[in-house]
């Protein structure tokens, strides 16, 4: 019989798995453009044991201490890429809902005069929210919440998946240089997005589900949290997107910063 501290879960790392919507020449360029190239990326790993998604503490706590993980596991620290290369002392696993399946989500950008109707962004006087500067009704939108067109999205729609990946896009890193048009905002979205979840059909109705499990995980060494970064920050994160049919977890990480790396 395995004690308590026996892990559930192992993995091992799927290096060949590719990313094209982080990969893709035009998407570089966009990611340049938004101070966030090199400073963010995707890792897949697989695991053979069936996964229900109230394991999910189990699930990140193993991930988070497993010898191939914390071996192949990205971050930044101290100014360059490098390995967690510890086993973490404590996780935390918040679930991120994740159900939508279309990208009409955002068409109420456009309805409420934040986007024209030909693709711009509607600009507005600058203005400052922390260290975000605000020159645009979409960042006021995302960030200010008695900004007149905040309650577009209620709370359960900001927490989606696909909003939290149109939300850390648009924030982009430190000289993050805005979009006028909305556009590349929403196409990078859509294909990372589309290169995270995975969706199944109903084979009686005919109609599409995720199947993919999304948590936003941090981990400590002692008191101290070390991933995804020591400091904490809006635009500093890791999803881990579990596809429980597959059997593989994917990682999304960027750490908010100014310099680029590879």
């Amino acid at each position: 019989m395995s004690g308590d501290n026996e892990p559930k879960f192992t993995f091992q790392y799927l290096d060949g798995r590719k990313f094209p919507s982080l990969e893709s020449k035009e998407n570089k360029e966009l990611l340049m453009k938004w101070s966030m190239k090199g400073r963010i990326c995707a890792q897949m790993f697989s695991f053979d044991q069936p996964f229900q998604s109230y394991q999910k503490d189990d699930f990140v706590k193993d991930f988070m201490k497993d010898p191939k993980v914390i071996s192949n596991l990205r971050m930044i620290s101290g100014d360059k890429w490098t390995v967690v290369g510890i086993p973490a002392t404590s996780v935390t696993a918040e679930v991120v809902p994740c159900s939508v399946l279309s990208m009409t989500l955002f068409d109420r950008l456009t309805d409420k005069g934040v986007v024209r109707e030909s693709g711009h962004i509607s600009k507005c006087f600058d203005e400052f929210c922390g260290e975000f500067q605000i020159s645009d009704e979409l960042r006021k939108m995302l960030l200010i919440d008695d900004s007149d067109n905040y309650c577009l999205y209620s709370d359960s729609e900001r927490d989606e998946f696909l909003f939290r990946i149109f939300f850390h896009l648009c924030l982009g890193g430190r000289f993050n240089q805005f979009e006028d048009e909305i556009q590349p905002y929403l196409d990078v979205t859509k294909q990372l997005y589309k290169d995270l979840i995975s969706v199944q059909k109903n084979p009686d109705t005919k109609e599409l589900s995720i199947v993919s499990c999304v948590f936003k995980i941090t981990a400590k060494d002692g008191e101290e949290m070390f991933y995804p970064a020591k400091v904490d920050h809006e635009n500093t994160f890791s999803y881990l997107v579990v596809d429980p049919i597959k059997r593989t977890a994917a990682v999304l990480y960027h750490n908010f910063g100014a310099s680029e790396f590879e």
